[in-house]
């Protein structure tokens, strides 16, 4: 499925959004966002803007600060400096925790499940958020926990099947192929109702098939749940045809935003990626 051109439009300041999602406030806004590292400034003044519907990339040379943002995003890391609102609420103080709660979900560059688990359970583990029964109802199964357990046994399962993965709900996820096991920490994501799924590094490690499915299950993502994307990715091709905008990273600087026609373009992106272009022989002679 090709993808389709994105207008982009200017809304207060010099904040550009999806022309769909200029009318609402922003899913996430990174005001001037920066933390110091062992005395390093590994992110510095970073601002950016996502709207509620966006699928964007972070893209940058490996070392450029794109994981760490993620992780202040997250709240892994508290920031040294800066705000992030995360649907227009300052997410100062939270726990990480806390942010998954306020509507941020992640998925790792280095795959995180529940291995000895199956994958439906790998599913219900990240409902904690929706369910309201307590110790001594679990410990007696009493109605109110059964009634939540299957509830949640069903939506699991109603989430694997956008996958195509519902058949494997009683697997053990540690020995689930490495591309079902990526779906699966997508699925795993989904399943704490994020506004803002982000997305690092997921086509690592995939083959040309696995990349193509990956992008079209993205694509099933945003459609059916119309919530704002992030990936991190080093697949150039997946980050073109998927993503509408477009954020680069050099040394925890912003160096480009744009559209994808626009990053390829760009001087600065061509330069941090490729390193100085040579002069032309003559002139060097």
């Amino acid at each position: 499925m090709a993808k389709a051109k994105t207008k982009y439009v200017t809304v207060p300041s010099t904040t550009i959004l999806p022309e769909r999602d200029a009318s609402r406030e922003p899913v996430l806004e990174c005001v001037n966002l920066g933390i110091t590292l062992g005395g390093i400034k590994a992110v510095e003044d970073f601002n950016l803007t996502i709207g509620r519907t966006e699928i964007a990339g972070l893209i940058g040379p490996n070392g450029a600060g794109k994981t760490t943002v993620f992780n202040l995003l997250t709240k892994v890391y508290q920031p040294t400096t800066g705000t992030i609102l995360l649907n227009g609420k300052d997410t100062h103080g939270m726990s990480t925790m806390q942010v998954n709660k306020a509507g941020i979900a992640r998925t790792f560059q280095n795959i995180r499940l529940f291995k000895n688990l199956s994958v439906v359970d790998n599913v219900k583990a990240a409902m904690n958020n929706d369910m309201h029964y307590n110790m001594f109802s679990a410990i007696l199964r009493l109605p109110d926990y059964r009634r939540e357990e299957i509830a949640a046994h069903r939506r699991a399962l109603k989430l694997l099947s956008i996958f195509d993965m519902q058949d494997m709900a009683d697997v053990r996820a540690g020995s689930l192929p490495y591309g079902a096991q990526r779906r699966l920490e997508i699925v795993r994501a989904l399943a704490t109702n994020p506004s803002l799924l982000l997305l690092d590094e997921p086509a690592a490690g995939m083959n040309p098939s696995e990349t193509a499915d990956l992008m079209d299950n993205i694509r099933k993502v945003h459609e059916m749940f119309q919530i704002a994307i992030v990936l991190i990715e080093h697949d150039m091709s997946l980050v073109m045809n998927i993503c509408e905008g477009i954020c680069v990273l050099n040394f925890g600087h912003i160096i480009a935003k744009g559209t994808p026609d626009e990053i390829q373009n760009n001087p600065a992106v061509i330069e941090a990626y490729l390193g100085r272009r040579k002069e032309a022989k003559g002139s060097e002679e």
